[in-house]
This record gives structure tokens, C-alpha cells and sequence, in this order.
């Protein structure tokens, strides 16, 4: 199966439709959203392997975003971008997907190409918080305490 073939059929399936439609109520509810990152980190850390590193990378960098707009603290992320990556995550923790992940190897290949596609599709808004989250690094470090 190509990968834009498989791709189309992730985006279409009734699974990840299911997780578009949860992600408006996750996207209102911070301790919902805190719980889905919990989950995908979990599952993200266990994917051993030089070749999962990136993937890894782009989980915890979708979390932190996540996480930043959970918090309150970065809300630059326009509804769109929020709502696809809320569903990305809740499709990539769900153990029965398009290819159910309970099949060792390809179990994980659609979520790949869905995180894959997803860190494309919102490159910008990507790029937009690694800015802000840099600038907050640099703040914290100018900080000097007093007393």
C-alpha cells in the first residue's frame, strides 16, 4: 500500500473521523487534553529504535503544544491546527485503528503517516510556536532573582 494511499484511507476511515469529532470537546477541556498527552508521551516513549527517534520528536513536540494551550500559555494556535492535532493524538493512542497496532511493526505504520502528514500540514503554526517557545526559554533565562 502507497503511502499516500494509505494516508487517504487513514483520513477517510471511520476511526479517525471518530477522532476529529472527540477533539472539539478535548479542545475544551484542559484535563482532557493533559490526559491525551500523558497517553501519547506513554506510548511514544515505547517505541524503541533509532528509526522511531523522529517520530518520538514529533509526538513530544505536539505535546508540547498541546500542553502550552492547556496551560493557557500559548493560544496563537489557530481552531483548525488544534483540532487536527487533538485528533491526530487521539487516533495515535487508540490501540483499534486502521491498522490495529496490536500487530507488531505494522500496527504503528498509520500513525506515522498520519503524524508524518499532519507535522506537513501545519508547518507554520509549527514553526510559530517553536518561535514562541524559544523566546520563552530566553525569558526564563534572563530572570534574575532578587533576594
Amino acid at each position: 500500500m502507497a503511502k499516500d494511499s494509505l494516508l487517504k484511507r487513514v483520513l477517510s476511515s471511520i476511526f479517525f473521523r471518530q477522532a476529529n469529532s472527540k477533539a472539539v470537546r478535548y479542545a475544551r477541556n484542559s484535563s482532557s487534553l493533559l490526559n491525551l498527552i500523558r497517553e501519547a508521551l506513554q506510548k511514544s516513549g515505547g517505541l524503541t529504535g533509532d528509526k522511531m527517534q523522529v517520530f518520538r520528536e514529533h509526538i513530544g513536540l505536539l505535546s508540547r503544544m498541546l500542553k502550552s494551550y492547556a496551560s493557557g500559555q500559548y493560544r496563537e494556535i489557530p481552531w483548525k491546527t488544534l483540532i487536527r492535532v487533538i485528533a491526530v493524538l487521539i487516533y495515535f493512542v487508540s490501540p483499534i485503528d486502521f491498522i490495529p497496532d496490536l500487530l507488531p511493526i505494522v500496527g504503528i505504520t498509520d500513525d506515522i503517516a498520519l503524524v508524518v502528514w499532519l507535522i506537513s500540514a501545519i508547518r507554520d503554526d509549527i514553526e510559530k510556536f517553536r518561535a514562541w517557545e524559544t523566546t520563552q526559554a530566553v525569558n526564563k533565562k534572563e530572570i534574575i532573582p532578587i533576594g
